[in-house]
């Protein structure tokens, strides 16, 4: 269980080389699911268009719960990308884990605060930039002394709760649940009592960590169209 990060410095930055490397297989793994439900698009769609197709009406969905569709209907393919991409990176790390010389190399990227809080991070600041976009300067500031002025300065504090929220809870449940995997696959390495009485549990953790996964990319799409409602929506 004990290990570090591996670490790689460039003009003096310091980069963690397994992120980006997890990243890249996160964003291969999607934009491959993505062509193949593509391919062959057929008018009854069957295998995995009828799969994609299921992911597009559940984000619209979505979507449509917080904002109307013409509003949030240029949200769409943000939503499917933030929903497969944060499903696929919650899912890497449950399998098994890589470490060499006591350097783990694989696992969940949303497992690392760091791109967790980052792609927190991008969300918000889309969700401003749209604002400004679809408001005007005048009516997105005008959000923050709505509907009483004095509230100006808790809506800016919230603005970096929403990050923090957002980013930490996706953290939170992955590192926890690759944690709890990792303790019990020590345990069964331990003898062959331990592999008898461990691998119970780790298969019942494995499954309730697929759907913790799934509701966690849920929740992060679900709470992006919400912000983003916050900000392009007028009556807001």
């Amino acid at each position: 269980m004990e290990h570090e990060n591996p670490e790689l410095v460039l003009f003096g930055i310091s980069f963690n080389p397994a992120n980006i490397m997890m990243l890249f297989v996160t964003c291969l793994i999607v934009f491959i699911i993505a062509v193949l439900s593509t391919r062959r698009m057929q008018m009854k769609p069957t295998g995995m268009q009828n799969f994609m197709e299921w992911i597009m009406d559940f984000v619209k969905g979505i979507i449509k719960n917080n904002m109307d569709w013409k509003t949030g209907g240029r949200f769409h393919v943000l939503g499917i990308t933030l929903i497969m991409f944060v499903f696929v990176a919650n899912m890497l790390g449950l399998p098994f884990s890589i470490q060499w010389d006591h350097q783990l190399w694989w696992k969940s990227p949303t497992a690392d605060p760091v791109i967790s809080l980052t792609l927190a991070a991008t969300v918000i600041v889309l969700t401003h930039f749209y604002g400004v976009k679809m408001l005007g300067m005048k009516g997105y500031l005008k959000t923050y002394i709505q509907p009483m002025p004095f509230l100006a300065p808790l809506k800016v504090i919230e603005e970096f709760a929403n990050t923090l929220t957002l980013g930490l809870r996706l953290y939170g449940n992955i590192f926890a649940g690759e944690i709890l995997i990792g303790l019990l696959a020590t345990l069964a390495a331990g003898s062959f009592g331990g592999f008898i009485g461990a691998i119970v549990p780790a298969l019942a953790w494995q499954g309730f960590s697929v759907f913790i996964g799934a509701i966690q990319a849920f929740i992060f799409v679900m709470l992006t169209m919400v912000y983003m409602s916050h900000k392009v929506s007028a009556d807001h």
